[in-house]
């Protein structure tokens, strides 16, 4: 049986640094315990895509993972 993967970006910001992490996943929550897990020390939050069809991965036979990551510039401090 092949489950519906979910992917979604997660943003994440530690000190000054901010940037986006694509993730699949089985849920969102599980998506933000990934990337919290690997980044333990920033806030992370999800950045939802504005279709919710962009919310299902469109080959569910892929495994969860982070599938990437974008540099975001840095806000005007």
């Amino acid at each position: 049986m092949n489950q519906e993967l979910v992917k979604v970006s997660v943003e994440v910001r530690s000190g000054t640094a901010r940037f986006r992490v694509g993730v699949q996943a089985e849920s969102v929550r599980r998506a933000l315990s990934m990337v919290g897990g690997r980044y333990p020390e920033g806030v992370v939050r999800v950045v939802f895509p504005n279709m919710p069809e962009g919310l299902v991965a469109k080959e569910p036979s892929v495994s969860t993972g982070m599938v990437g990551h974008e540099q975001i510039q840095g806000d005007a401090a």
